[in-house]
């Protein structure tokens, strides 16, 4: 990954170790213009040397704010994932930003998650947004962590919101191993499908693919599809 060669270096921040935000790195080196890059890279050796909070919010939770109006909307997601990940936040620092953060700062630390918290600890974050109306949240809810993390009883019931919201389940990570003989799914869908026909309304594409996947013969290896988060997860 090429750094720009205007911005110093002083941390491994810039430079993830994992894979996928490496990646991501790179293409948003690629995306953002010189002003808003050497931003980045500031803001990111900021984060990695002074990762914790200092007074009523840290260096890093300033940053977070600002990515929108420095790096584009376009952009902002993947450079708040950058951040959260150079700052090391844990479960208590990402659940106080989603907290107190925009829409589109609750996005940014659902799409960390699976690169921040290794066990169920942040959940709670997921359970909140699949409770809310806001499609582009429970999209972002939906990504690997759910996916390895969500009760089989809270799943179903994500992927029914995904079809009563038009949230499409290309963004539910690991859907096909998921759905694979889950007979419970299966019966939920039916039941959907039968009340939409029932009230003379169109039974959602989607469903009759997540039908499908539900039955045994069903091929069960891979995602169906995965979180669309511009590269932040993978």
């Amino acid at each position: 990954m090429n750094h720009h060669p205007h911005a110093p270096h002083r941390s491994t921040a810039n430079h993830p170790a994992e894979p996928a935000l490496a990646a991501l790195h790179a293409r948003l080196n690629i995306s953002l213009a010189p002003l808003a890059r050497a931003w980045l890279d500031q803001a990111l050796d900021e984060a990695a040397d002074h990762p914790g909070t200092h007074g009523p919010i840290s260096v890093w939770e300033l940053r977070i704010a600002e990515a929108g109006r420095r790096c584009g909307p376009e952009h902002a997601d993947a450079a708040r994932v950058l951040l959260l990940h150079a700052a090391r936040a844990d479960p208590d620092a990402l659940a106080r930003v989603y907290r107190q953060g925009t829409a589109a700062e609750r996005r940014a630390v659902l799409h960390a998650l699976p690169h921040l918290v290794p066990g169920p600890d942040a959940l709670p974050l997921v359970e909140d947004a699949l409770r809310t109306n806001d499609t582009r949240l429970v999209a972002a809810a939906l990504g690997p962590y759910a996916a390895r993390h969500l009760d089989a009883h809270t799943w179903r019931h994500a992927v029914l919101k995904c079809l009563f919201t038009g949230v499409p389940v290309d963004v539910v990570a690991d859907l096909a191993p998921r759905a694979h003989a889950d007979a419970e799914l299966a019966r939920m869908l039916g039941d959907y499908a039968r009340e939409r026909t029932a009230a003379d309304r169109p039974v959602p594409e989607d469903l009759h693919r997540v039908l499908a996947l539900t039955e045994p013969t069903a091929a069960p290896a891979g995602p169906c599809g995965t979180s669309r988060t511009s590269g932040k997860e993978s």
